[in-house]
């Protein structure tokens, strides 16, 4: 028997499981009444034990507790109240400090009183109620330890904003710099200009970024507030933004007709789409056009009738001309431009009701932006190791032995030959991803791709990135919506004013990189839990509908599979299908059965059985 320590999490069946920390990982099950006391993501130590071939936890001690609220309905046990908290996130109700004649917690007509609380050791305080309407937002966003709301004192401080110190700005509002963004976007943080080419064919490239630390100061009520969040977080429906509306709407948008400070990166480049110099200013720029991705598609799809003004029409086409020389120099150098077919609800704008789903695959207009975007931060970040200087760089490993072998094997699934060798180089990738980007089949091998890659992180340490082939990579284009790139900024403007005390690797941002790594990956998540949510309760209407699908991923508890034209996954479990018993072979990632079998790749037709709206869970059944 030995003391291990890990983190709990907790399964929607009230069990749980410790995920353990150290070299050897591995997690070990938690029976529901040790489970009790505790919370998704306690750190906690633990007697962990081996019997029949499995882990179990038991004598459970607290070391930390990260979770500060709760969300849940008020219930009573006996005389008392208590919290009936979101199931993944404890299993357990808590008892409520407050009295039953608190009007926070008095029901009306019926409905049940929903509460987000907070926690002061064994009990909770109830902090505000929330309305029918907004429960699933609320319930994600404080599943994953997301903030809804900015402290009184950095809202304090952006309505007092003194204008910012221009300075000796370089002067680009003759420029015409023109935003391009999805229409219902208000953070504007990056605008793109191009100088025609002289007589030697080069571009002169102008990324101008919204320049947030000239009103955000380091250590201010804002800056703390932004430091915490990380990210701004979109929501379906609802956006938790990074930094308060009066910053991240208005006064550091780049909207249209608006003079700005911005930070422009500067690149040459060459007709072969070489970078050939970089220059990084503060700038004062103005906007000239907000386009939407769907006007900038159709313009440079060929469409005859252009609701862009004239006046940006050539902007526009040399835009084009520097994406298409970059999008050259990248295809030479390997990696992925991951285009996914993604998943889009629309809300109906009075009761905030889904009212359909839709696959929305990337444009033309999102490949441009996105290869101009990467340029430039490619550039600042060779600029900061030339310099010595330190920055958070985005790295992405290369994939493991076991990944690339478990890629090739859901290639061939799928019908594709990948001949990868035993190391995956970039080249390598993205000739497989040439054989399949144009085949009905890409939006599932995509999710199948992104998956093997792996994910990127945040670290001090400059390394390269495997998925775009860049030897150095890091975010610097929007500072609205990430710390990470507004911590960059500070550095390139603190070498520009001419500080010269910085150095590479500094301790203080590898620490920021953790607290940033790990607040990003909760919003991802939440994310990613609100479209399903939401897909969830729309389908609660198309119970017994049938759909085309295609199997994404395979799990010991079933299938998961993404239905055609919607992009939306839902589950088969495995006691529902027939041919059994399965076994799940996780090298292959296979369900093989006596008399059928399962692989990643297979398409399928499937019903809608059921959907559970807090749990964001589609049930399917297959069609004989």
């Amino acid at each position: 028997m030995a003391e291990q320590r890990g983190r709990i999490i907790v399964n929607a069946r009230g069990f749980g499981f410790l995920a353990l920390e150290g070299e050897s990982g591995g997690s070990a099950f938690i029976a529901p009444p040790d489970l009790n006391p505790f919370l998704e993501g306690d750190l906690v130590f633990a007697r962990v034990e081996q019997a029949e071939g499995r882990f179990t936890a038991s004598h459970l001690r607290l070391v930390e507790r990260t979770r500060t609220e709760l969300f849940g309905n008020v219930v009573t046990h006996g005389r008392r109240l208590f919290l009936r908290t979101d199931r993944l996130v404890s299993n357990t109700d808590w008892p409520l400090d407050v009295s039953p004649e608190d009007p926070l917690v008095q029901a009306e007509s019926g409905a049940p009183v929903l509460l987000v609380a907070e926690l002061r050791g064994d009990v909770v305080v109830p902090r505000r109620r929330v309305i029918e309407a907004e429960a699933d937002l609320e319930r994600i966003a404080v599943r994953h330890g997301l903030r809804t709301e900015f402290s009184p004192a950095s809202l304090a401080e952006a309505a007092r904003l003194p204008p910012p110190a221009l300075g000796a700005r370089r002067d680009l509002r003759s420029v015409p710099i023109v935003t391009i963004d999805a229409p219902s976007s208000r953070d504007l943080d990056d605008a793109l200009a191009v100088l025609p080419a002289p007589e030697d064919g080069g571009l002169r490239l102008l990324v101008s970024i919204a320049d947030v630390a000239a009103l955000v100061p380091e250590a201010s009520a804002m800056d703390l507030e932004a430091r915490q969040r990380a990210t701004s977080v979109y929501l379906a429906g609802r956006v938790l933004p990074m930094l308060p509306h009066a910053l991240s709407e208005e006064a550091l948008s780049l909207l249209p007709e608006q003079d700005r400070p911005a930070l422009t990166v500067e690149l040459r480049i060459d007709p072969e789409g070489h970078v050939t110099s970089v220059d990084i200013y503060e700038s004062l720029i103005r906007s000239h056009a907000r386009l939407s991705y769907t006007q900038v598609a159709e313009f440079l799809d060929g469409d005859a009738i252009s609701s862009i003004p004239e006046e940006v029409h050539a902007t526009l086409r040399w835009l084009r001309t520097a994406a298409a020389r970059i999008g050259a120099q990248r295809s030479a150098r390997g990696g992925v431009e991951i285009v996914r077919e993604e998943a889009y609800v629309s809300l109906d704008e009075t009761s905030g009701q889904p009212t359909q789903i839709d696959a929305r695959p990337s444009t033309s207009a999102h490949a441009l932006v996105e290869r101009l975007m990467v340029v430039a931060n490619e550039a600042v970040a060779r600029w900061l190791v030339e310099r010595g200087l330190p920055g958070l760089f985005r790295v992405h490993d290369l994939p493991s032995a076991d990944a690339v072998r478990s890629l090739s094997a859901f290639a061939e699934n799928f019908g594709f030959e990948t001949g990868f060798g035993s190391v995956l180089t970039p080249r390598a990738l993205a000739a497989f991803e040439t054989q399949f980007k144009s085949s009905p089949l890409a939006p599932a091998l995509y999710t199948v791709l992104g998956r093997a890659l792996g994910p990127a992180r945040y670290t001090v340490h400059p390394s390269p990135h495997f998925g775009l082939a860049a030897p150095l990579y890091l975010h610097f284009t929007s500072p609205i919506r990430r710390y990470a790139d507004l911590t960059v900024h500070r550095v390139v403007k603190g070498y520009l004013s001419g500080q010269r005390d910085r150095f590479a690797g500094e301790p203080q941002l590898e620490s920021l990189a953790v607290h940033i790594n790990r607040t990003v990956y909760r919003a991802a998540k939440a994310e990613v839990e609100r479209l399903r949510a939401l897909s969830a309760r729309l389908f609660v209407s198309r119970i017994g509908e049938r759909f085309a699908g295609r199997i994404v991923r395979i799990q010991p508890f079933g299938l998961m599979v993404q239905l055609a034209s919607s992009g939306v996954a839902g589950s088969v479990a495995t006691e529902a299908l027939r041919g059994g018993p399965f076994h799940y072979d996780r090298v292959s990632q296979t369900l093989r059965g006596a008399g059928h079998s399962y692989m990643i790749g297979d398409a399928i037709e499937v019903r809608v059985v059921g959907a559970n709206e807090e749990l964001g869970r589609i049930e399917l059944a297959l069609e004989v």
